[in-house]
């Protein structure tokens, strides 16, 4: 298992830093690579595999697990994870946000522009992705958890 890095954001979105370092939310992130393989039967299996040796065109299964381990409840959580380098996110999740620019600026790919090197710009593509975000909108209790998942695909 590979772990990932994380970035949590609590309450508003312009929360300041300070504020975030006092919420009591605690991160398991895991990174798996997803290999179909052929059983005695003649049956496709899939098996989740340390993500150690990814190579090109492997399916990446993104995982965190997270979970208020403070004593009062926690809104908006706000989980980023900036993508694993030579990735590229399954954009499918409608309830995903994504950014261009390391995190600056959030929305849905079809809504983002990069500038190019003539000064011009130009529409941001898959490929652009940098980071990724997901709002969990309800209460999370203390002692409550979750998890959410994700696909990318290695370059």
């Amino acid at each position: 298992m590979k772990s990932v890095g994380w970035l949590i954001a609590l309450g508003s979105i312009g929360a300041p830093q300070m504020a975030l370092a006092r919420q009591p939310i605690k991160l398991d992130t895991q990174m798996f690579v997803e290999r179909t393989s052929t059983d005695i039967n003649g049956r496709a299996r899939r098996i989740l595999q340390s993500a150690d040796r990814a190579g090109s065109g492997d399916q990446l299964i993104l995982v965190v697990n997270w979970r208020n381990e403070g004593s009062r409840p926690v809104r908006n959580l706000a989980v980023t994870n900036a993508v694993p380098r030579g990735a590229q996110p399954d954009l499918t999740d409608p309830a995903m946000q994504v950014s261009v620019d390391g995190g600056a600026h959030w929305g849905r790919l079809a809504d983002l522009w990069l500038p190019t090197a003539l000064g011009g710009t130009r529409r941001a593509v898959p490929a652009d992705v940098t980071h990724v975000r997901w709002t969990v909108p309800d209460e999370i209790s203390p002692g409550e958890n979750g998890r959410l998942t994700y696909r990318a695909t290695v370059r």
